[in-house]
């Protein structure tokens, strides 16, 4: 499947393991219940390793497992699960420092979110590249520039701009009153 980051198409320099297939040579992505069960051989190897989440997964349950990891990629079933994107969210607040990769159908309208919730980049299947040429994903990020997560990227959220306005319009209001009332 390709993978995209902010700057378009990127190597991916994992192999994935699939069901039923033994555990492949070199940096690998292992689904969460095979990296408990090959921990020990799978990081003696001395490659770089990464597990597959579902967007399930609990923040707590999963964060002892962590700490040798590489990269977390984290399933989207569909693209109208967004389950995944709080899961990247609480793990990047939680302090995970590797490289988060979305595994699924995403949308090239999704990436500006995916990178505001802390994802580095996103694996998404051929199909949804021929629909969505990379060049509609880097349209897409130049076109939606606004987030809704607070702290993911600079300046203020849609929320915190909201809130701004708001109060900007509560102190134009009270202003103007103080001024009638002279």
């Amino acid at each position: 499947m390709p993978l995209i980051d902010a700057t378009g198409f990127k190597q991916n320099g994992f192999a994935r393991m699939t069901e039923g297939c033994s555990l492949p040579a070199g940096d690998v992505i292992l689904p969460l219940e095979k990296l408990s069960t090959w921990r020990e051989e799978v990081f003696s190897r001395g490659d770089r390793v990464g597990v597959h989440l579902p967007n399930t997964a609990r923040v707590d349950e999963v964060w002892p497992l962590l700490d040798d990891v590489a990269l977390v990629s984290i399933d989207f079933p569909s693209f109208a699960d967004g389950r995944g994107f709080s899961l990247a969210r609480g793990l990047r607040q939680r302090g995970f420092f590797g490289v988060l990769r979305a595994f699924g159908p995403l949308i090239a309208d999704q990436m500006r979110h995916a990178l505001g919730c802390g994802f580095d980049e996103v694996e998404t299947p051929e199909a949804v590249i021929v629909r969505q040429p990379i060049s509609q994903w880097r349209a897409a990020l130049e076109t939606i520039t606004l987030r809704y997560q607070r702290g993911a990227g600079n300046g203020l959220s849609i929320l915190d701009r909201r809130r701004a306005a708001r109060e900007m319009g509560h102190r134009r209001f009270h202003s103007g009153l103080a001024l009638a009332r002279e």
